[in-house]
């Protein structure tokens, strides 16, 4: 496992579920377009990386809430994954649509965050906000 570097942000990221089943199968399809799969799975989560990941703690975790109550979502967290290129915003939206999220915002480009910054959100089944974002100019893509 890497050590941490001066750029780290956070060790992991967690959303709840009532049904990991569902919420896996919802993560496998929003997540691959960004190069993340799943690495460990279980009746009580899920954890997902990037294909090489070998680490301890994957970097997002889907989880049964430890308190036993039911799953939701909060006002105003959402979870924000860097897209590779903008065809992987894209891809990561209709994937979210086709497995059953509901669309917070279509693709496009936000100027008012960054000249570059093309992102899209949306709400997985549980409701939880997600993005994917690209941060590179297009020519780059």
């Amino acid at each position: 496992m890497a050590a941490p570097t001066q750029g780290d942000v956070f060790s992991h990221a967690s959303v709840g579920t009532d049904d990991i089943v569902r919420a896996a199968r919802f993560y496998d399809a929003v997540l691959a377009p960004l190069g993340l799969v799943r690495h460990k799975t279980h009746k009580l989560f899920a954890g997902y990386g990037t294909a090489g990941f070998d680490g301890i703690n994957a970097p997002f975790w889907l989880l049964r809430p430890y308190d036993r109550k039911t799953a939701s979502p909060g006002n105003g967290p959402m979870m924000a994954f860097v897209a590779p290129d903008r065809a992987a915003v894209d891809a990561f939206h209709t994937a979210a649509l086709a497995g059953g999220g509901s669309d917070e915002g279509a693709p496009g480009l936000r100027p008012h965050y960054h000249a570059d910054y093309y992102a899209a959100y949306v709400r997985d089944p549980e409701g939880n906000k997600l993005c994917a974002v690209c941060h590179l100019p297009e020519a780059v893509n």
